[in-house]
């Protein structure tokens, strides 16, 4: 993980400052508040600020002032409720921030989730540290034959090691031409007093898109649990996968009763449509139902019948 001397010293004087509050703080995420979760080779995440805890939720649904004689299991059976029937409005109650190291083409798949508050580190006015994203072997997939947007089996021998050392080659030799086009180092000296430099908006657009970026990341809990929905899924790719799997235990640590609800209804649950829920009524039913008399595409048939773990 891609942390300076600087950067750890900062992490280690924050996690030391403390602070009076009569804001509701959650022990369990105290606990690693600051402190970075290591992702892939450079990367990390790490909780910097939040507000709300589960109670806040139960709180906003409510519209109540005080917890009375209310108990846990309450809370826990009201939180199940919102999530079941997808009321929203109280999760947004809750916000967290957090600060991401990460590949640039992993943050522009990233950033289309546009319900968060966003700043990232800027090229224009510093220059982006010698870090780029190489696969782990394990990950070097060829292109899926059957998704576009998929990986297929992956690659080995020969033909693994070739492609790992032209992206070792491209972003070597890329960051060495950004840094010769800006002809100054980190602390802005000039490597070369004779020539001037290429300005750093113009340098940036030649380094590779493995290359790492960092911003600040601030989004209310009900568009967090779709970003996670979508994210930390099976089906997405992997390098923003381990990603949202990391933000997933800071989830855990924040709203534990929330993120039990989460994982039970949104991640473990499934979304019928008219058409399906049909289907799984004839079932139940006893009747014979197939693909042709169902109405549902072949695509949809696949896709129930994966769900109910039954052969297509």
């Amino acid at each position: 993980m891609g942390l300076t001397s600087e950067q750890r010293a900062e992490i280690d004087a924050q996690r030391m400052d403390r602070a009076e509050t009569r804001r509701a703080c959650v022990p369990a995420l105290e606990e690693v508040l600051y402190e970075p979760i290591a992702v892939l080779d450079h990367g990390f995440v790490r909780v910097i600020d939040y507000m709300g805890d589960d109670g806040a939720i139960v709180q906003a649904a409510r519209v109540s002032y005080g917890k009375g004689t209310r108990r846990v299991q309450d809370d826990a059976g009201l939180i199940n409720y919102l999530m079941r029937h997808r009321h929203t409005t109280p999760f947004e109650m809750c916000e967290i921030k957090y600060h991401v190291k990460l590949p640039i083409f992993v943050a522009r798949q990233w950033i289309r989730h546009r319900t968060a508050n966003v700043n990232e580190y800027s090229a224009r006015y510093s220059i982006l540290d010698k870090e780029y994203y190489i696969p782990a072997p394990d990950q070097l997939a060829a292109q899926s034959r059957s998704n576009r947007q998929g990986r297929g089996a992956v690659l080995e021998g020969d033909e693994a090691s070739h492609v790992l050392e032209m992206l070792r080659d491209d972003a070597e030799r890329c960051y060495a031409d950004y840094e010769r086009m800006l002809n100054e180092d980190r602390e802005g000296n000039s490597v070369d007093a004779g020539r001037a430099g290429l300005a750093r908006e113009l340098a940036r657009m030649n380094l590779t898109l493995n290359t790492y970026t960092q911003w600040y990341w601030k989004i209310d809990l009900h568009n967090l649990l779709h970003f996670l929905s979508l994210r930390a899924d099976p089906h997405a790719q992997y390098e923003i996968r381990v990603y949202a799997d990391a933000m997933l235990e800071t989830l855990k640590r924040w709203v534990p009763i929330t993120f039990d609800a989460f994982m039970n209804h949104r991640m473990g649950g499934v979304l019928l449509s008219a058409g399906a829920l049909e289907v799984i009524k004839g079932m139940v039913a006893g009747e014979p139902v197939t693909q042709h008399e169902s109405g549902l595409n072949k695509r949809e048939w696949r896709e129930l019948m994966a769900v109910l773990d039954r052969e297509g």
